[in-house]
């Protein structure tokens, strides 16, 4: 399929199309439908034609990319594309490429490469992972060839940049409904509307430049072209913009081409693995095994608990079809595993002798969410753990929920050195089907965002007597088993990653760190090959020791890039310690020791490497938990009325404030709090650590008396 070829040589357009219908519809590839035509092909074929239309007729792009005067035009149709593809992976029939896509990703290509800068881009997440998916695709490749996308425009002239292209796009959109047309864009529209999908952000792209020579000429010389490290954007500047850049320049994940779901680097599966290294190791001290459940769940079961499903009803992802052939009853996948698990706790338990029973899985679960995505903080699937408990008494469930709840303090507090509130959630913010949730609430001062991190929840009786897990007590009465919940997920790597980076990228906090430190010897063009060897292996015998002392030690010896362009690399990643050796070094036999979190750096002798280096990390990762305790507090406001409620909320902070603990009374503060620019507040918990209430204290919404102090934000 030489699709490029085709667009530019058809005329008439009208014969051109049919030829190239003609071709894909041939091709093995299967790029447009084959008669004899049913419903269903009928209804792909017209959107592939109003597409392909849409592409060839009214793209008013010229084989350079330029604008000229159909600006207006390029910004309506961008519009309409980016919305479509919201709502799908392709164009048109939504689960694989069709002609319509290849014809539009060879006509945008001019664009992408010298008009839609790193900041259009942005603006465009799902057009632009639309159109990365498509240039890799088999029949496109060949007819794109080798591509390099546009870099940052310099200066504000929107004719060369399209950095307001989604505002554009959004004012222009009867114009781009149009010319998409009824069964092509139009349609995608309204699959997009229909859904209330908002768009997801992507992060910006980097141009090359030429690698420079250190000033005190310890670069060395022929070095290849380089990739233009760090951030466009900064963390205060433009947080919406940083997180997502921060991330995957770092690599911790890269973007999938489902909206909503994202590829885990090992960078940050490894920070996952400490986690559960961590986490597995202490639910096993207290006696809680690990299983492994299906993915799959029967509607019927899923339906068991009322009050349960309802809370997931509109994030349930639904199988319907095996192949071409409608399955006879619809399999969900699993949103959480209560009822997945529960019918067998019922035939696994029949007498107080089968008490407790304490499972865990480590697992992922699908949650389509139709909200804002966010990267490790509100995705579609993610991995988690799911602890499932039986107990023959309420107490012993009460001991575990808490048990866990400081587990995952120091999850957070321990490892990414993150501080938490921990607390009570409200009866509104309770797990569905519950008797009480606890809870341990993180806070990005960034954003004055609260992030739910993690949850414990005793959900009483209510599963037991809905799923039949019945026990012969030691009276010989029948009892129903008191059963716990609890979970945490990737979430975690978010909250670390908003709270603890700044504008050069990532900063890890080293317990959790995959790449502790990196070695980065310094070459030098004037030395001789004896004295480059000498360096070189003092960095590798350096290496060794460290590793052998307990660091995970990194020796960056690429020769075909520049020493400072190592320095930005590893900070960008987010590496806590770097240790630079040089000739000047080997002459005085120490190395140069920088850190990441506070880029101070000291001198230390080689032979005392392997001590200090260990207790550089442990002291990294303490002042990175004071600095982010410090933020918190300051973060925390107290308040007893609604004018500093509101003030505290203006400044992003959270509020503590006295509450007369009622679910109506809540839902009435998030709409009162609401506004254009800010959502409502939300109790994020009751923290368990309550202030003294003196009596006669009234609510700060209500004016009635307050029954405890909770903890307000708006949250994500």
């Amino acid at each position: 399929m030489v699709a490029r070829d085709l667009v530019h040589s058809w005329e008439p357009q009208e014969l051109g199309n049919a030829v190239a219908r003609c071709l894909a519809a041939s091709a093995a590839a299967r790029l447009y439908p084959r008669a004899p035509f049913d419903d269903a092909s009928r209804q792909l074929a017209a959107e592939i034609d109003a597409w392909v239309d849409f592409a060839t007729g009214k793209w008013p792009l010229d084989a350079k990319g330029e604008l000229g005067a159909g600006r207006d035009e390029v910004l309506a149709g961008l519009g309409a594309l980016e919305r479509t593809l919201a709502a799908r992976t392709y164009v048109a029939g939504g689960h694989a490429p069709s002609l319509a896509d290849l014809v539009l990703v060879c006509e945008l290509q001019p664009a992408f490469e010298q008009v839609l800068d790193a900041l259009a881009r942005a603006s465009l997440p799902h057009t632009t992972r639309w159109f990365t998916t498509l240039a890799g695709h088999p029949q496109a490749a060949p007819v794109l060839g080798a591509m390099k996308l546009a870099g940052r425009t310099q200066g504000a002239n929107p004719q060369q940049g399209l950095s307001r292209v989604a505002a554009a796009g959004a004012a222009n959109a009867a114009a781009g409904a149009k010319a998409a047309g009824a069964g092509g864009a139009g349609a995608g529209e309204k699959k997009a509307k229909n859904e209330k999908e908002k768009k997801e952000k992507k992060p910006k792209e980097k141009p090359e430049k030429k690698a420079k020579p250190e000033a005190n000429g310890d670069a060395g010389k022929g070095l290849k072209k380089e990739t233009k490290l760090g951030l466009s954007v900064g963390k205060a500047e433009d947080f919406a913009a940083w997180y997502p850049e921060a991330i995957v320049a770092g690599e911790l994940i890269s973007y999938y081409d489902v909206s909503g779901c994202y590829i885990l680097r090992p960078a940050s599966f490894g920070i996952w693995e400490k986690i559960t290294a961590f986490f597995d190791g202490e639910i096993k001290k207290m006696g809680v095994q690990n299983a492994c459940f299906p993915l799959f769940v029967t509607e019927e079961r899923l339906n068991t608990e009322k009050d349960h499903v309802e809370g997931f009803a509109a994030e349930v992802a639904w199988v319907t079809k095996s192949g071409t052939s409608e399955l006879e009853r619809p399999i969900a996948i699993r949103p959480t595993s209560e009822t997945v698990m529960y019918p067998y706790y019922a035939q696994w338990i029949r007498s107080h002798r089968d008490l407790p029973l304490r499972l865990n899985q480590w697992t992922n679960v699908v949650r389509w969410e139709f909200k804002k995505p966010t990267p490790f903080i509100r995705t579609r699937e993610f991995l988690w753990q799911e602890g499932h408990c039986a107990y023959a008494t309420k107490a012993e469930a009460d001991k575990e929920v808490s048990q866990i709840l400081d587990l995952y303090e120091r999850v957070y507090t321990d490892l990414l050195a993150v501080p938490v509130c921990k607390g009570r959630k409200s009866a509104a913010e309770k797990f569905a089907g519950s008797l009480y949730s606890l809870s341990v609430e993180a806070f990005v001062p960034a954003t004055g965002r609260g992030v739910q991190g993690g949850t414990s929840h005793c959900l009483g009786q209510n599963f037991s007597r809905m799923f039949g897990i019945e026990f012969e007590a030691v009276d010989h009465t029948k009892q129903h088993a008191w059963q716990n919940s609890w979970g945490l997920s990737t979430r975690t790597i978010g909250v670390m990653v908003m709270v603890h980076g700044d504008d050069k990228g990532l900063v890890l906090p080293p317990r959790v760190a995959t790449t502790q430190m990196v070695v980065v010897p310094i070459p030098n063009a004037k030395l001789s090959a004896e004295q480059q060897a000498a360096i070189a292996g003092k960095a590798a015998e350096i290496h060794a020791a460290l590793a052998a002392a307990g660091v995970r030690a990194h020796l960056d010896d690429r020769d075909n890039y520049t020493p400072g362009w190592k320095y930005n690399h590893w900070e960008l990643k987010g590496v806590p310690l770097r240790l630079e050796l040089g000739v000047k070094d080997l002459e005085k036999g120490s190395a140069l020791l920088a850190r990441r979190d506070t880029g101070a750096k000291e001198v230390v002798p080689w032979a005392d490497l392997p001590a200090r280096v260990p207790a550089l990390l442990e002291q990294i990762q303490a002042d990175m938990f004071a600095k982010a305790s410090a933020e918190f507090g300051e973060c925390r406001e107290t308040t007893l009325d609604w004018e500093g409620f509101m003030a505290a909320l203006d400044r992003r902070h959270m509020v503590l404030a006295p509450w007369c603990d009622e679910e109506a009374v809540e839902e009435d503060v998030r709409k009162r709090s609401a506004s254009d620019d800010a959502m409502g507040a939300k109790t994020l918990c009751i923290p368990l650590e309550q202030p003294e209430l003196p009596p006669g204290t009234l609510c700060f919404a209500t004016g009635r008396p307050a029954k405890n102090w909770a903890l307000w934000g708006r949250s994500y």
